[in-house]
């Protein structure tokens, strides 16, 4: 969990890189699989980041560190997953500018 950034759970940037996110099952996973992964852990986040600000907005929120720190979670997540997408997009057009 140490090198999680910024807490965003229990898949971190260093895990995907060194494959710690397969399952017992399978010996390689396919960077589709570690993509829809991360997309569904973002999603779960975003999700209980929302919930926390609704119950926030109608007083119904029981503690207000909790719910500031599943927001600043969700926060986080899109950032990375954003910054992972830039990049994504980037070396596919560096790619396409490649000569053959």
């Amino acid at each position: 969990m140490a090198n999680d950034i910024q807490g965003l759970g229990k898949l971190s940037t260093s895990d995907l890189l060194q494959g710690k996110n397969k399952t017992p099952s399978s010996k390689e996973s396919d960077f589709g699989e570690v993509l829809k992964a991360s997309l569904d852990e973002v999603n779960d986040m975003q999700k209980s980041g929302e919930k926390a600000m609704n119950d926030m907005a109608t007083g119904q929120v029981k503690d207000l560190h909790q719910a500031a720190l599943a927001i600043d979670k969700a926060e986080m997540s899109m950032k990375l997953m954003l910054e992972v997408r830039n990049k994504a997009i980037s070396a596919y057009k560096e790619i396409l500018r490649t000569q053959i």
